[in-house]
């Protein structure tokens, strides 16, 4: 990112308000990651963007470009872009008194840290002022470094306990979000290169704990996920690793209306590859397929391929130890294209609900076509499959207004003979 600045000149001195003390006992913190909060002592002040949405911009704009001075040409492009016309310098003169007079009442002589110089303004700030983007930067700086792995560990755990969030924007920096933009990737490129030194030790546990931390930052960033995933697999945390493909896969629909990519899917089917290795059973492949926020008592209503995959698996295990299990199949109406499609929805997601409710803890559910439900059960025999199923289709007429819908199912044992 191109800094532009003016030559320094004289350096002058930092003055202080009439009536003011001098900031000397307080220490104060400014955060404008993930949020603007200033920290003054022991008090949090959380108000200051509620006073002036411009001045906080012209506060971050300066720390931002902190070891220069930021030229008025510039101020003035960034804060009335196209509008330099009438007095530039009046308005920009005006906009740093009130935000000096804004961090004054915060914490005495704060103002001061805006300071003129060389036809420009830069921030100065006394060694008790201090802030996460200046201390951010600064790691930036320090990783691209030749630097020891202890040194290169410590300053990625600093990174990620400062880099709470993305930049505070207000809307008033016409390059706001491509500042926002470059602070993220070279967040982002800190914590591979620290993922990377630690794949050379094969460090997994703490890979997991930098890639977790990580995505709270960025949950759609891919490669993190990759390394996140691997690295759960080479410490045999197979469960946890398919609850991460099951996350990034929710994900990707509701923010990108996507699949994962096929980098993805391909390591998800390596998982499932060395899930089998240590022998899965029944409980172990539930527990992995169960996502985080489900209640401990609800079956699991799944996506087509982990349902796809929990099947070829369980059938595998049933040739094995001679367990039973119980394939249903639910359909609602006599065809899609003889029914209305707010109807036959509404239907669905009313079967859904009850499905939710009422199966047991360890049966699978997926949603196999637009009108048909697909339902494992395990340990269930025909006859108990059969109840299950008519229980299932009293419960529909009981509480779906439509009567009229028909209710269809079938049910087949696995890994034995029907009776």
């Amino acid at each position: 990112m191109s800094m532009e600045h003016d030559t320094e000149s004289n350096r002058p001195e930092i003055t202080m308000g009439i009536g003011d003390e001098p900031l000397m006992d307080q220490p104060v913190w400014i955060q404008m990651m993930g949020g603007f909060v200033v920290h003054v002592g022991n008090r949090t002040i959380e108000e200051m963007p509620t006073k002036s949405h411009k001045g906080i911009s012209l506060m971050e704009y300066l720390v931002i470009h902190h070891d220069h001075t930021v030229s008025n040409q510039r101020l003035f492009r960034e804060f009335w872009p196209g509008r330099l016309g009438g007095a530039p310098e009046n308005a920009l003169k005006t906009l740093v008194s009130r935000t000096r007079a804004m961090m004054n009442e915060v914490a005495p002589d704060l103002g001061a840290c805006i300071v003129s110089q060389a036809g420009g303004y830069i921030w100065k700030s006394p060694e008790h002022v201090k802030t996460d983007v200046v201390e951010i930067m600064s790691i930036f700086e320090e990783s691209k470094k030749e630097i020891s792995f202890a040194r290169r560990r410590a300053i990625t755990a600093r990174l990620q306990e400062l880099y709470t969030g993305d930049l505070f924007l207000t809307g008033d920096i016409n390059e706001g979000v491509s500042l926002a933009n470059w602070l993220h990737r070279e967040y982002l490129d800190v914590v591979y290169d620290c993922i990377r030194e630690l794949s050379k030790r094969e460090e997994y546990n703490e890979i997991c704990t930098v890639c977790q931390n990580a995505l709270k930052i960025d949950e759609l960033d891919d490669n993190l996920h990759m390394e996140l995933m691997q690295a759960m697999v080479n410490v045999n945390r197979i469960q946890d690793a398919v609850q991460a493909y099951q996350r990034i896969t929710r994900n990707s629909r509701r923010y990108l209306d996507a699949e994962p990519t096929a980098e993805l899917q391909e390591l998800y089917q390596q998982i499932v590859e060395a899930g089998e290795q240590i022998r899965f059973n029944l409980d172990v492949i539930r527990n992995e397929l169960a996502e985080q926020d489900r209640e401990p008592q609800s079956p699991l209503i799944c996506d087509y391929r982990t349902f796809k995959e929990f099947y070829n698996i369980q059938m595998r295990n049933l040739e094995r130890f001679g367990h039973t299990m119980s394939l249903g199949v639910i359909m609602l109406g006599d065809g899609v294209e003889s029914m209305d499609p707010i109807r036959l929805e509404s239907a669905m997601a009313a079967l859904t609900e009850i499905l939710r409710r009422r199966l047991r803890k360890g049966d699978i559910a997926t949603r196999f076509s637009e009108n048909i439900y697909a339902l494992l059960l395990p340990t269930v025999n025909y006859n108990t499959g059969s109840i299950v199923m008519e229980r299932l289709e009293q419960l529909f007429r009981q509480h779906y207004p439509d009567k009229s819908i028909p209710f269809y199912y079938r049910v087949s044992l696995l890994g034995g003979t029907p009776d």
